[in-house]
């Protein structure tokens, strides 16, 4: 009776543990991981939204820090929206992140979602993003969507709160790299004007 008691308390010891070490897992892989960067060999990090930002507690960036001072482009949205481009360059792990900020000019709160396109799979996995941007390399004649994992997420900035008036976001996005003759691309973000960007790095 007491081996049957001494195994079955093993058992439960075991499973807790179990259950306690998978809590862990999960917590530290929870969160919408839009910019998780295992799969692409990045040097990504996590940066929290400042407290002026109309970004979500847990938006994402990419690369090193950036100069907001920085303007390689300035287009505008719809409603009072307003799109600087603070730099695009060419990271170890093979591919292109573009970095800016999008800010409301206008007086009204302004809704982020269109801002993910309009691909189901996408737009499901990435809600509230900028999932929906491309790169045009007009030279090679090719488009270039943003990366994404396995499960459709997007490396980019998701989680994107209504933007109120006068605030505004960070936003990261990456994509696959172009040839290394391509020194420029054209930027699109839906709901935005195209503009060419200058690849640097």
């Amino acid at each position: 009776m007491s081996i049957r008691r001494t195994t079955k308390s093993r058992r439960v010891v075991a499973a807790a543990s179990m259950a306690a070490a998978l809590a862990l897992i999960v917590t530290g892989c929870g969160g919408d991981d839009g910019g998780k960067t295992e799969d692409t060999g990045s040097s990504s990090s996590a940066k929290p939204s400042d407290g002026d930002k109309g970004a979500a507690g847990e938006d994402t960036a990419a690369g090193d820090n950036v100069d907001s001072n920085a303007k390689l482009a300035e287009v505008k949205g719809q409603g009072g929206l307003t799109l600087v481009v603070n730099q695009v360059k060419h990271d170890s792990g093979g591919f292109i992140t573009v970095q800016g900020e999008i800010k409301n000019e206008g007086d009204q709160a302004k809704n982020t979602g269109g801002w993910a396109g309009g691909e189901r799979a996408v737009v499901s996995k990435n809600p509230n993003s900028v999932a929906g941007a491309t790169l045009v390399d007009k030279v090679g004649k090719k488009r270039y969507y943003i990366l994404r994992d396995t499960e459709s997420r997007c490396l980019c900035t998701t989680g994107i709160l209504p933007l109120q008036p006068g605030k505004s976001t960070p936003v990261f996005m990456q994509f696959p790299t172009p040839p290394e003759t391509t020194t420029e691309v054209d930027f699109t973000l839906p709901t935005f004007a195209t503009t060419s960007l200058k690849i640097s790095g």
